[in-house]
């Protein structure tokens, strides 16, 4: 995560990367609490998998966060489409506002489930890169410029 962070904070974003362990996605969320404040203008996310305990966390009821990143959303095992369900059941409790950034050609996101699947967001944008697998470094300078804007519209919202 480190390009991410560094990126965000020449962009004049407070960016922080945290720990999760390596298991179930709803397994990590009380050490995501541990170490992300709940606050409403604490903006949550993260790549792939820290991207999808973000996105469990902003769905939760108690949920504060002001917007949700997620950088490479993990909408599926690589060749298992048929479990994109399971991973985004939550989603339409997801409150706040929220971009999604992808490749086209992720195998961890089919693109045309993944366009499907934003519609259950109340409030989404989403961005795809053609020809980009699961990683944005490629076009890391675009996708952190788009989360600056981004932020940006959601703090003139606030």
């Amino acid at each position: 995560m480190t390009p991410f962070v560094e990126g965000l904070r020449r962009r004049h974003v407070a960016a922080e990367a945290i720990e999760l362990p390596k298991r179930k996605a709803e397994d990590a969320l009380p050490a995501f609490h541990d170490q992300v404040p709940d606050a409403s203008d604490v903006v949550v996310g993260g790549h792939s998998f820290g991207g999808r305990v973000a996105s469990l966390a902003a769905a939760e009821p108690r949920a504060p966060y002001a917007a949700l990143v997620c950088f490479s959303f993990p909408l599926h095992p690589p060749g298992r489409p048929e479990r994109t369900e399971a991973r985004i059941a939550h989603w339409p409790a997801i409150r706040c506002p929220v971009l999604l950034l992808s490749g086209e050609s992720d195998p961890f996101a089919r693109i045309e489930l993944l366009r499907t699947a934003v519609g259950l967001i109340p409030d989404v944008e989403l961005v795809t890169y053609p020809r980009l697998g699961h990683g944005l470094k490629p076009v890391l300078d675009d996708a952190l410029d788009r989360v600056a804007a981004f932020l940006a519209k959601v703090a003139e919202r606030a």
